[in-house]
């Protein structure tokens, strides 16, 4: 048992106290006045060993949370000069704009969960509820102290009982702390198949149309399984946020034919989507100004991406019906059995006087699966938590590169960029989420040679781990060029997926992962 020291408020008054806490469940509702709630905010003694590892939950699904170690720190968006920060939002990609970033060695923070590992021996501080506002833990190796905060500043407090904190504790085994976690969140994945296929992104990018599509939908036949994906990625689309008709320049034909021929082959089919913001050259910035969320007076810009793009107001009745259209014509008119749906974190940027950042995302979340009814949703760019038992599948780290971590200078902004390394990192650290929150989705892996730069060695690396830690699994190569040695290679990549038993990390010093296939012990070192 340990003694947790307490304290909460609102604007008009406050309350604190201290409370014993243990293995297991812990909740505390606190009285408080009516008014604007001001903080909740928690501190637990909290020792850790020199040899002991720290895993920080990132906030959402591309933000990287390595292992780190007990004097490491995080780093924020202060080392990117502020003109740059301005100009390009990088600040908005993740957490940088609400949350503070430790200055000092061994100060970091996370989103939902921690854990703490020596060896195999875990000690893991949870949420069980988000609702009221995102639990963020912060923790100080100097001050040895875990100190634990709701994310609830600014939400209206009627009067009467708060629930501050709902939290759970856990040591033992990897596996003993996360399914007691999950029992506790009586959370459980909506699929349980692994699914495997295509995704056009990775080497066509938005230079896609109705040619390029089938070229590779005929690759696939000679390669895939009845009932694989094939998705069609990002630029289809006029531009992000007109949802409601396919490039006519691309797609004369629009959409519907080639759902129809992928069907026709046995496959699903995969539709991206970014539901909850559009570019500032869309139809729909200029058309509607009034759909885009307001903060001060003014659009949030979410991000640099395409033209830059921005918030939609997900509680505008106009923007609400517009995305029904959307979802009814994509889901039932062009047939798609799957929609990869991205840059969900626009969907609450911030909370606002009648609810918290998290409750407002969790809201979200469940429209999302309201509007998409049985088919399947590919969560991406979400915070982790509001996805669990929401998404099928859903994103646990960033875009991989073609090439191992990207030039330098781009190693210098968020922790949000665009990663080889730092995908299989995420893909390895949460790897815990895998078949308890959904199908874990760790990006796609390539075999190809050309427009690509990772080395034979760099690629089975990635492919590998992906096949040990997905519950979906996607190549983005042109399946119509692959040699009789690549095919070898992605068969026995589907082997690894199917058939892998006993899979186990060790990350004391460096990765070892290790497994048994058809009873033969394998390993793969990172």
């Amino acid at each position: 048992m340990a003694e947790l020291h307490w304290h909460a408020s609102t604007s008009a008054g406050s309350a604190d106290g201290t409370a014993a806490v243990g293995q297991g469940a812990w909740h505390l509702a606190v009285e408080l006045p009516a008014g604007t709630l001001q903080n909740a905010a928690a501190t637990l003694p909290w020792s850790m060993t020199e040899e002991e590892k720290i895993f920080m939950n990132g906030y959402q699904t591309w933000t990287e949370c390595p292992e780190l170690g007990k004097w490491n720190r995080q780093r924020g968006t202060d080392q990117i000069p502020r003109f740059l920060r301005e100009k390009y939002a990088f600040d908005r990609y993740g957490d940088y704009h609400f949350v503070r970033y430790g200055k000092k060695k061994g100060q970091s923070h996370g989103f939902s969960y921690c854990y703490f590992r020596r060896g195999e021996h875990y000690r893991l501080a949870a949420s069980l509820n988000e609702t009221p506002g995102y639990t963020i833990f912060y923790y100080d190796a100097k001050a040895q102290t875990l100190r634990i905060e709701r994310d609830c500043a600014g939400v209206h407090h009627e009067g009467g009982k708060f629930a501050a904190f709902d939290l759970f504790f856990a040591e033992g085994s990897e596996d003993e702390v996360f399914d007691a976690w999950f029992a506790a969140l009586g959370c459980r994945p909506r699929q349980t198949k692994k699914l495997a296929g295509y995704s056009s992104w990775y080497n066509r990018y938005q230079n896609i149309d109705e040619s390029s599509i089938l070229e590779d939908l005929q690759g696939c036949r000679t390669l895939f399984r009845q009932g694989d994906l094939f998705q069609i990625d990002d630029g289809w689309e006029p531009k992000v946020g007109d949802w409601l008709n396919a490039d006519p320049t691309k797609f004369p034909q629009g959409l519907r034919p080639i759902a129809d021929a992928a069907h026709g082959d046995g496959f699903l089919a995969g539709l991206w989507l970014a539901p909850f913001v559009c570019e500032k050259e869309s139809a729909l910035y200029r058309e509607h100004p009034d759909w885009l969320l307001q903060v001060n007076g003014q659009p949030w810009c979410c991000g640099c991406n395409w033209s830059g793009f921005y918030a939609l107001d997900i509680d505008n009745p106009a923007v609400q019906d517009y995305l029904q259209t959307v979802f009814d014509r994509v889901l039932n008119e062009w047939g798609f059995d799957l929609v990869k749906l991205d840059f969900l974190y626009g969907a609450a940027p911030f909370g606002n006087e009648h609810e918290s950042r998290a409750a407002r995302t969790q809201r979200a979340m469940a429209w999302l699966r309201t509007l998409c009814g049985d088919k399947l949703i590919l969560g991406c760019g979400v915070p982790v938590m509001p996805a669990f038992g929401v998404a099928d599948y859903c994103r646990i780290g960033c875009d991989v590169g073609l090439d191992w971590d990207d030039v330098w200078y781009m190693r210098l902004f968020h922790r949000e960029r665009v990663s080889t390394k730092q995908s299989i990192g995420n893909t390895i650290f949460r790897r815990q989420l895998n078949g308890r929150a959904y199908g874990s989705d760790p990006d796609v892996f390539f075999l190809r040679e050309e427009n690509c730069k990772l080395t034979p060695q760099q690629k089975q690396q990635l492919a590998t781990v992906n096949a040990l830690f997905s519950g979906i699994m996607l190549t983005s190569d042109m399946p119509s060029r692959y040699t009789p040695e690549m095919r070898q290679q992605y068969a026995a990549l589907r082997d690894i997926a199917d058939h892998a038993e006993n899979v186990r990390v060790e990350a004391d010093a460096g990765i070892c992962i290790k497994y048994t296939l058809h009873g033969s012990e394998k390993q793969i070192l990172l």
